[in-house]
């Protein structure tokens, strides 16, 4: 099987290879805007579809694979931190507070028929000093990653728990994809 992954994330690299050592990497450029009022849910799969439909026009006859991973607390969605401050600011509201973290899941099947989904994991934080969190955002990890933390990173050790799936907080539910892969 062909497989196209729709994304520049090594994190996503890395976690397609468990599936497969025979894909192709195209990183898209795709607005990541969704109206206002979106459920997270629904941003997440059409910012994921927008990715791996864009790959997919220039490579039909493809599966091509996309995502979006975004981290909600309190029925907000957090991005991308802007600034250094911006990243500290989220991580202080994320100290002491559960939050969830939903992967949007597209594949554009060879066929040209896209399939969306999405997975969900909570992850619970515990207290996260203010010095350390500025050590953090200093070592500039957050900054490139929705909720301004990378799980598999230093940010591990703020978690106190998670209920779900651990590889959909680093970026992609892989066992959820390579059961809907297989279903192809």
């Amino acid at each position: 099987m062909r497989l196209i992954l729709a994304s520049g994330s090594p994190r996503r690299r890395e976690l397609i290879e468990r599936i497969t050592k025979k894909y192709e990497v195209i990183v898209p450029n795709v607005d990541e805007s969704v109206p206002e009022g979106t459920p997270p849910a629904k941003a997440a799969m059409m910012i994921a579809a927008r990715k791996a439909m864009a790959v997919a026009a220039d490579h039909p006859g493809v599966n091509v694979i996309g995502c979006d991973t975004i981290v909600v607390l309190d029925g907000k969605i957090l991005g991308k931190p802007e600034d250094m401050r911006h990243a500290f600011r989220m991580l202080r509201a994320l100290s002491r507070r559960s939050h969830e973290v939903i992967t949007g899941c597209a594949i554009v099947r060879k066929d040209g028929i896209l399939r969306t989904f999405y997975e969900k994991t909570i992850v619970h934080f515990g207290y996260i000093p203010g010095p350390f969190i500025r050590e953090y955002v200093a070592s500039g990890e957050p900054m490139d990653k929705a909720g301004a933390y990378a799980i598999q990173g230093a940010a591990g050790l703020f978690v106190t728990g998670i209920e779900g799936d651990y590889n959909n907080v680093v970026g992609m539910p892989v066992g959820r994809i390579y059961r809907e892969l297989l279903r192809l």
